[in-house]
């Protein structure tokens, strides 16, 4: 068994887990390792493969591990040689036999980046919603699953420009529980729910209607971590560089697009006030 660690750009993939019809990141994965000649007898995934989790549609990752009986050739470098430049492969680890890559997680951290200016969201605020909601609470009220809601979530905030980034860790999370929790923190910050909506929504009562808490966005988040207790991963040299490089060029055009729209609100605001003096 070897275990993978792979990073990807979740934005055009209907999540990680496979999709009849729809493009998502393991199919992605297992359409590489087919044209590798490392899937044998007609088989729809190499033998023992999982992954850590099942991402939702626009999630991305740094660190999502998939795991399966893998040959000694397939070093990360080669698995990328057959996978688009929005998925790569960087480190990958050996792991003993039986090793799932799902049940076998200790924790999993996400980051959710949050758009957050300090002149319309009070950090304050946002802090003691996130404080209240971390430690053992049964989230039934922050996720469509019926069972299995009760987690113990370790979080922290920070403020990054007009980000505030919102990182929390779990041994797992249930369906949207991420999303949902930062929505409600966000709710908290810009004072369009009062402080004790987390008291409301972590009460036993299931909440009805408009005062249930939508999920945020998917872009915004990201899995940046699963540790694996007596696994070490090996980073790939070539394989990290091509991460940088590849993400890199996405960063720079992504920014040159940011400054275009900032140019767009800053010009249509100037025009404006030049259009009213001219015509006082």
């Amino acid at each position: 068994m070897r275990a993978y660690r792979v990073a990807y750009d979740g934005r055009r993939f209907h999540g990680f887990q496979r999709q009849p019809d729809v493009s998502t990141v393991s199919d992605t994965l297992v359409a590489a390792l087919r044209d590798l000649g490392v899937l044998e007898g007609g088989a729809d995934v190499p033998s023992g493969y999982a992954a850590a989790g099942r991402t939702d549609a626009g999630v991305s990752a740094v660190a999502q591990t998939v795991a399966f009986a893998a040959p000694d050739w397939l070093a990360p470098r080669v698995f990328n040689s057959e996978l688009p430049p929005d998925v790569r492969v960087w480190a990958a680890a050996d792991a003993p036999a039986g090793f799932h890559a799902t049940h076998d997680a200790a924790s999993r951290e996400y980051v959710y980046h949050l758009h957050a200016p300090s002149e319309r969201f009070d950090d304050e605020r946002a802090g003691t919603a996130l404080d209240a909601l971390c430690g053992e609470h049964d989230f039934h009220n922050l996720t469509p699953d019926a069972d299995d809601t009760v987690r113990d979530i370790e979080g922290s905030l920070g403020r990054d420009s007009d980000f505030l980034v919102v990182r929390v860790r779990a041994g797992g999370f249930a369906r949207q529980l991420v999303r949902r929790l930062v929505a409600l923190v966000e709710a908290v910050a810009s004072a369009e729910r009062d402080v004790g909506a987390v008291e409301r929504v972590l009460a036993p009562e299931p909440l009805p209607g408009p005062a249930g808490v939508p999920a945020a966005p998917a872009e915004p988040l990201v899995l940046a971590d699963v540790t694996y207790p007596g696994l070490e991963f090996e980073r790939d040299p070539a394989a990290a560089a091509s991460v940088r490089e590849l993400f890199s060029a996405r960063r720079a055009r992504h920014r040159t697009r940011a400054r275009v729209a900032d140019a767009l609100v800053t010009g249509v605001g100037d025009v404006g006030q030049r259009d009213e003096t001219d015509g006082s």
